[in-house]
């Protein structure tokens, strides 16, 4: 009997692994252009749905067979679905469980969906677009962050967010293990659109046992093997698993490569490839924001900042040994005394141009400024004695608020009022700072940041 279900499954595994190739076989015909990509996960037999980590691509035969009953189209989708996922990082990122899971479901589907090859058309498109159209009109691009973004924002319903989960999800996401959970426990919120919690939540729709996962993985392993090579999932010791595990070195290893395709790929969908840039547009953007470096704007901030001299006791430079001694011998006679001035970093002389033209959202301004002002309010961000232009500009020259103490520069970020909304042309901004530095208003300019949507007019 034991013999017989041996054969039976391995019988299984093959159907799933030839109906699996055939999907990476017609998608490899169809999309030339993800060919590193579709070609990068090998398989490998797991109980459950079909998943994947970003190493590999794991099967349940008899949901892989189930798939391709229902039509071949639904098992060269659902290979296809786990593709943008990991050209987008999606199982690398570290959030809020259920809401990423559906936001990357969301934003993987509408990719497929905006390709518009028969060869992935299953029912219920109409319906994904619709929800897909409702997000856009808040969001303006459909990746994955924004649209977990909105789903925070919007505090949906358990019941839409059920309805929507059924629709868009495909795969599984239990073995999605988080490259920051590796390296240092947990994640680090983000902020804006890439904000997420450090708390990990599961999806009703995606529930998980992962000693049964991690068994099924390796089941052609020892367990106890296995679990010492560090193959677990991050529930699997409360979000903290061994960062230099093999599993979790191959994941590593993992994101890595994924960044170099998803990079490659870009410039191939805008060279050779440009007959799918109009088809592709949301694929080429969701790249581009993956593959995106973020700065810290405070430590951008203080490039601009100077070295001078303030009066003010520099301990860090005062020896106390010598200053004892000289008490403890000669009663109140310190052998030395503190420095009465120090060596500092501070914005002193510095422009910042704000874009109110009519594209440029009001928030997003508002929002700069402030940040901008917390960063400058900080004792050591600045000198007592400034001269600091805040220039608002769309087309023209809208305003131009100069700052020069300290007091002057929390009043005026508190009370600011954005002026303008009109055309956009980024020339007057540096016309007229140049007539400043010849007038001598501007005489030791430390730099100018000019905050804008990059939108503006084409001019001779």
């Amino acid at each position: 009997m034991a013999t017989e279900l041996t054969v039976e499954m391995t019988l299984k595994e093959k159907i799933a692994i030839d109906i699996l190739d055939l999907a990476r076989s017609t998608l490899l015909v169809n999309f030339r252009f993800l060919s590193a990509a579709i070609a990068k996960l090998p398989l490998e037999c797991y109980e459950g749905s079909i998943a994947t980590d970003g190493v590999k691509i794991y099967y349940d035969p008899d949901y892989v067979i189930t798939l391709y009953k229902i039509s071949k189209e639904h098992a060269t989708r659902a290979y296809l679905h786990i593709i943008p996922h990991c050209l987008f990082m999606h199982p690398f990122s570290h959030t809020e469980r259920q809401l990423w899971n559906l936001a990357c479901d969301i934003a993987a589907e509408t990719i497929i969906d905006e390709l518009n090859l028969p060869c992935t058309d299953i029912p219920a498109a109409k319906e994904r677009k619709t929800v897909a159209q409702s997000i856009n009109k808040k969001t303006k691009f459909l990746t994955a962050e924004k649209i977990y973004a909105y789903l925070r924002s919007e505090k949906l319903s358990r019941q839409t967010l059920q309805s929507w989960e059924k629709l868009f999800t495909i795969d599984e996401h239990s073995q999605w293990q988080t490259v920051e959970d590796a390296s240092a426990g947990g994640g680090t919120p983000q902020d804006d659109d890439n904000e997420r919690s450090d708390g990990v939540e599961q999806s009703d729709g995606h529930k998980q046992d992962d000693a049964s996962n991690r068994r099924n993985l390796q089941k052609s392993t020892d367990e106890t093997s296995a679990h010492s090579s560090g193959n677990t999932s991050p529930d699997d010791s409360n979000g903290e698993w061994d960062p230099g595990s093999i599993q979790s070195l191959a994941i590593l290893v993992a994101k890595r490569e994924w960044k170099e395709i998803s990079e490659r790929l870009v410039t191939d969908l805008e060279t050779f490839s440009r007959q799918w840039g109009t088809k592709a547009g949301s694929m080429i953007m969701s790249l581009k924001e993956a593959n995106r470096k973020k700065y810290d704007y405070a430590n951008f901030l203080q490039r601009f900042a100077v070295l001078s001299e303030e009066k003010k006791i520099n301990n860090d430079e005062f020896d106390y040994v010598f200053y004892t001694l000289g008490l403890n011998l000669y009663g109140n006679m310190p052998l030395v005394e503190p420095l009465e001035y120090r060596d500092v970093k501070r914005i002193k002389e510095f422009v910042i141009a704000i874009d109110t033209s009519g594209s440029v959202a009001g928030s997003k301004v508002r929002a700069f400024i402030r940040r901008t002002y917390d960063i400058l309010k900080s004792q050591e961000g600045y000198h007592s004695k400034v001269n600091i232009h805040i220039i608002q500009c769309d087309a023209t020259i809208q305003m131009d608020t100069k700052i020069t103490s300290v007091d002057e520069l929390e009043r005026v970020f508190a009370d600011i009022k954005l002026s303008g909304f009109g055309g956009t042309d980024f020339r007057p901004v540096f016309n007229y700072v140049d007539k400043q530095i010849a007038s001598g208003e501007l005489k030791h300019l430390n730099g100018l940041i000019y905050f804008t949507d990059g939108w503006g007019g084409a001019f001779p």
